[in-house]
């Protein structure tokens, strides 16, 4: 007897379990409660779907559970992806082990999904609000604020509270707690960091390579622990830092605030160079520009914008000659370059995040089936689950993985 699925969640993960599954022969039936199914998919990458990434390694993850997503990509590897595409005629090209599809569009990725689902027979209902899902008699009953719809299993994929605008609402989260599943305190992950400052709308729109360290903070407000650190370009903002190396540090920054720890983000804005050798390229350029003012100092190696808050934080006037300019006042202007400190006050909301971090706790899940130790036939794929990667195509990575054997679990014979 054919069996019959229900995917709560038309995402990333919902659409690749949903193909799987029905490959397998099963009938399936999408619930989204979105308009239409994988408007998530449209804006990563910028819009050009970063579907992957060839540098596949642990420490690209965080989890409750340490070591579940490899476990799990293991099963549907970065090559068993891309193949996976081909076969739904989607040609994909490799910038620096960022895979992307070769047309340069997210819309191409949903397309190919959208369509093989649809060959495959497989019921898409949108505008489909799941209230409640039930099991009775090993059969489960998911109820809609339209109808009643009865399966054999049932894939959760409901995604996180990230972008909000594209259907993650946290509503799978409730559906997972009503069916006995912890969930891990969601906070906004790959996300812009607040701090505390208002000198920040003066260097808005700036953009420069960084090195982003980010430590707790003692009870004198000097640097503790340190949390994490990633290398990029950093965007400045009106209210704060952004970027990729931000959003790569930025769930650290969640979690400690999030337990009332204080944070410091320390910037060093010349990360090729040592502490000594940016102090000898200033006294070169001291030298060079010995006849000018100090106003005009380092505007050849920073955004003027920058450079005339880094002459302020180490109290160097604008009118005062560069020859006056001595030593000490270099080693100060160094240590401000090298060491920028930025308190961090908060992060931006869910709204404004890629990923969250926390979902369902994957304590309660069978890692070799992606199957609910607690419900027999609940299956969890994707962005509900507490796992979430950093920048460069990690987190779609994750969905197509857990979907896969989520739905490959779901259909083998019992």
């Amino acid at each position: 007897m054919r069996q019959e699925g229900i995917i709560v969640g038309g995402g990333a993960a919902g659409l690749l379990a949903a193909i799987t599954a029905a490959e397998n022969g099963a009938s399936i039936t999408i619930l989204e409660h979105m308009p239409r199914v994988g408007k998530k998919i449209l804006s990563t990458g910028n819009g050009k779907c970063n579907m992957t990434n060839l540098h596949m390694t642990a420490d690209c993850y965080r989890s409750g559970v340490a070591g579940v997503p490899m476990k799990v990509i293991e099963t549907f590897s970065v090559e068993d992806t891309i193949a996976f595409f081909r076969r739904l005629g989607v040609l994909t090209m490799d910038r620096n082990g960022y895979v992307y599809p070769a047309s340069g569009q997210a819309q191409t990725v949903l397309d190919a999904l959208r369509d093989k689902a649809d060959s495959l027979g497989v019921r898409i209902c949108c505008d489909s609000k799941v209230l409640f899902i039930q099991q009775k008699a090993g059969r489960f009953a998911v109820k809609t604020d339209a109808q009643t719809y009865s399966a054999d299993f049932v894939i959760l994929c409901a995604g996180s509270m990230a972008a909000k605008t594209t259907g993650s609402d946290g509503s799978g989260y409730e559906l997972a707690k009503e069916l006995g599943h912890k969930i891990k305190k969601p906070l906004p992950a790959l996300v812009q960091l607040k701090c505390k400052g208002d000198f920040f709308k003066a260097i808005a729109g700036v953009r420069v390579d960084v090195k982003v360290s980010l430590y707790t903070m003692d009870k004198n407000g000097d640097r503790a622990a340190l949390l994490a650190e990633d290398k990029g370009e950093l965007q400045l903002t009106d209210y704060g830092i952004s970027g990729i190396p931000v959003f790569q540090v930025s769930r650290y920054a969640a979690e400690a605030l999030d337990h009332r720890k204080r944070v410091l983000a320390l910037i060093d804005f010349m990360p090729e160079m040592t502490d000594d050798q940016l102090f000898v390229t200033l006294k070169e350029q001291r030298e060079y520009l010995k006849d000018r003012f100090a106003g005009d100092f380092i505007n050849g190696l920073f955004n003027k914008k920058l450079a005339a808050l880094f002459l302020k934080s180490a109290r160097i006037k604008a009118d005062q000659p560069i020859s006056e300019i001595n030593n000490k006042k270099l080693a100060e202007l160094c240590q401000v370059i090298k060491e920028a400190s930025f308190e961090v006050t908060g992060t931006n909301p869910y709204d404004k995040a890629q990923i969250c971090m926390g979902g369902v706790d994957l304590r309660d899940v069978n890692h070799d089936t992606m199957e609910s130790r607690l419900v027999q036939g609940l299956y969890f794929a994707g962005e509900i689950l507490d796992v979430d990667g950093i920048c460069g195509g990690y987190n779609l990575q994750w969905a197509w993985s857990s979907a896969h054997l989520a739905a490959v679990s779901a259909t083998a014979m019992r």
